[in-house]
């Protein structure tokens, strides 16, 4: 028993005893006249039982009108949270207990844990709401685009330059639509409750070394300088799952790098820590950017043109899959001044 109930026990007991002799004291009050006047053959013993008597009635009395009001004031409190539920289970989750009253401390608590729970529902239906809606757009634009340009391609009078362009236009939308299906089945798989990572020891240098070189072909097109500095390291983790991680940050990286810009992998060991950063001297995030950017569905600069766009899911599965190897990733960037990823994940 913590010291506050020990000193609420005590407050009780002191108060019970007080209204005990305050009831004892009034019978004293009231009955001395009568036993003055109309009985005088009365012993002070037998005066003083029958006060002691009265009292305790009176006390009794009066704690079997507080337990009617206390009675009272529970039903009332299980009315109201019963109505609070049938409001949540009809999927209101904006309803919210507030008594007007105190009860006892375990309603209080079941009050305070309904509240916190409609609140973490109404959240979870906002995020449900958003996530529809993002998907309905993201899947809604590039069939839209696919549409307009395959009846466009009906007009017998299309130069085959414009016909080339168009059926260019379909394969890059349908790519797109490919990879949102991809992403979303990924997150939805690394979320489910039974998902597990299977980690197994092996080279994360070699790893990242064969990643870089498997993106040859994209950063040479950019003319892009490639540089990498990667100590030998061992890690115990997922392979395949990190081998996403490094796949998206890289490939990120040389997206959004300027023609003849420098993206830098960097790979140390930190006490019992790997750390890699991934630096470039891209378009960079404003910090509003910075702070949304493992966010679902987010993108960064959504002026930007469509080509440059992702599905806003690439990061968000780069986060988890690090959250599950119970590291972390931090973002340091500033417009027009570059990006730098860190990823830290434990040896």
């Amino acid at each position: 028993m913590d010291k506050g109930k020990i000193l609420e026990f005590v407050f009780r007991a002191v108060l019970l005893l007080a209204v005990y002799v305050s009831c004892i004291g009034g019978a004293f009050f009231l009955t001395s006249h009568v036993f003055t006047v109309a009985i005088e053959n009365l012993s002070p013993v037998l005066i003083q039982i029958i006060n002691s008597l009265l009292g305790l009635f009176g006390a009794i009395l009066l704690f079997c009108l507080f337990q009617m009001k206390h009675v009272a004031q529970i039903k009332q409190a299980m009315a109201a949270i019963t109505v609070a539920l049938e409001k949540i289970s009809q999927g209101d989750f904006t309803s919210r207990l507030h008594l007007g009253f105190r009860v006892n401390e375990g309603f209080e608590e079941l009050i305070k844990n309904i509240n916190k729970m409609a609140l973490e529902l109404n959240q979870m239906e906002k995020m449900r709401q958003d996530f529809i809606s993002n998907v309905s757009h993201e899947i809604q634009s590039p069939l839209t685009s696919i549409r307009g340009f395959a009846q466009a391609l009906h007009n017998d009078q299309l130069s085959v330059e414009d016909r080339l362009r168009f059926l260019n236009i379909i394969e890059t939308e349908s790519r797109r639509l490919s990879e949102l299906s991809d992403n979303m089945l990924k997150l939805a798989s690394l979320e489910a409750e039974n998902s597990q990572i299977t980690p197994v020891a092996y080279r994360l240098d070699k790893q990242i070394k064969n990643i870089i070189l498997a993106c040859e072909p994209q950063w040479t097109q950019k003319k892009i300088e490639m540089e990498g500095f990667l100590d030998q390291l061992e890690i115990t983790a997922d392979e395949s799952l990190m081998s996403q991680v490094w796949i998206n940050l890289i490939h990120n990286s040389i997206k959004f790098t300027f023609e003849s810009g420098t993206v830098r992998v960097e790979l140390q060991r930190q006490g019992e820590n790997a750390v890699c950063r991934i630096s470039d001297t891209g378009i960079g995030l404003t910090e509003e950017d910075r702070l949304h950017i493992f966010e679902r569905f987010y993108k960064a600069d959504k002026a930007r043109e469509r080509s440059q766009q992702g599905n806003g899911l690439g990061l968000s599965i780069v986060k988890k899959i690090i959250d599950m190897h119970h590291g972390h990733i931090n973002v340091e960037s500033s417009l027009g001044a570059g990006t730098t990823f860190t990823v830290t994940l434990p040896l």
